[in-house]
C-alpha cells in the first residue's frame, strides 16, 4: 500500500484518493461480504474479506501519511477495545468467577461513549449505514433511556396513524411531504421489527429473494404457455401470481 501511495513510483489513481472518495468503495466491499455468506460461496468470501481488509489498510496508510495513526494502532485498538468490554474473559479473577453479565456489554460501550463530546443517547450511532439499521439503532438507544412504547399495541396504533398522514400527504400532491411522511411509516415498521425482535434488514432482505423467485418463476409460467407478459392483463398476471407463490412459496 505504501508503494501504490508513493508520489513517484505508485499508482496515480490510488495516490489521488482520500478517505472520502474511498468510503464508498468500503460500503461495497462490506455489501459483497454479506452476500458471499448469503450464498454460502467461502472461496468467494476469502476473496471478499481479502478486498474488505484492503479497504482498512488504505485508510490505514492515508492516515499514517498524514501522522493522524497507523496500521498497529488500528489493530492495537481493536484488540484493547475486545479486552475492555469482555472482562468475564480477560478481567480479574473476580469478573472471571462472576461470567458474562447481562447488559453489561452495553454498560460498557455506554461508559465509551461518555468519554466523548457528543453526550446524547443517539450518539455514535453511523450516519452512513443502510437507513433500514439505522433507524433500527436509534430506536434502540432511545428505548434504554425509556423513549418508547412498553408493548407492540403503540407501535401498531403509531402505523397506522402514520398511514394516515401518509394518505393526507399523497391527496395534497406535494412531493416532499409525501416523502416526509413515507419515512415515518418506514421508521415506524422498523420500531416494530424492534419490539418483535425481527432485525429488519433481514426481514427485507429474506422478502426480495422471495419476490424475485416467485417473479422469476412466474415470467417461466407465462413464457411456457407461449404467452407474452407485457401484453397480459393485470388480472391475469395476478393468477400466475398465485400459481408461483403456490409452487416456490
Amino acid at each position: 500500500m505504501r508503494a501504490l501511495r508513493d508520489p513517484k513510483t505508485g499508482c496515480p489513481w490510488d495516490v489521488e484518493q482520500d478517505f472520502s472518495t474511498i468510503a464508498p468503495y468500503t460500503i461495497e466491499e462490506a455489501y459483497e461480504v454479506a452476500d458471499a455468506i448469503e450464498r454460502e460461496d467461502f472461496d468467494e468470501l476469502r476473496s471478499e474479506l481479502g478486498d474488505l481488509l484492503f479497504q482498512v489498510v488504505f485508510y490505514a496508510q492515508m492516515a499514517s501519511e498524514k501522522g493522524y495513526f497507523d496500521f498497529d494502532d488500528v489493530a492495537e485498538g481493536i484488540s484493547n477495545k475486545m479486552i475492555r468490554r469482555h472482562p468475564h474473559v480477560f478481567g480479574s479473577d473476580e469478573e472471571r468467577a462472576v461470567g458474562k453479565v447481562d447488559g453489561s456489554w452495553e454498560e460498557i460501550k455506554e461508559e465509551e461513549r461518555a468519554a466523548h463530546d457528543d453526550d446524547s443517547a443517539l450518539a455514535g450511532v453511523a450516519r452512513a449505514l443502510p437507513s433500514l439499521k439505522r433507524a433500527q439503532k436509534l430506536g434502540k438507544r432511545a428505548s434504554r433511556v425509556g423513549f418508547d412504547w412498553p408493548d407492540t399495541k403503540g407501535v401498531k396504533e403509531k402505523i397506522h396513524e402514520e398511514l394516515g398522514e401518509l394518505e393526507a400527504a399523497v391527496g395534497s400532491r406535494d412531493a416532499s411531504h409525501i416523502e416526509e411522511e413515507l419515512g415515518d411509516l418506514l421508521f415506524a415498521a422498523v420500531n416494530m421489527a424492534r419490539h418483535l425482535d425481527v432485525d429488519p434488514e433481514n426481514a427485507l432482505t429474506r422478502a426480495n429473494y422471495k419476490f424475485e423467485r416467485r417473479f422469476r418463476a412466474m415470467e417461466a409460467d407465462i413464457a411456457a404457455e407461449g404467452l407474452e407478459f407485457r401484453k397480459m392483463t393485470l388480472k391475469s398476471l395476478e393468477l400466475h401470481w398465485r400459481k408461483a407463490k403456490r409452487n416456490v412459496g
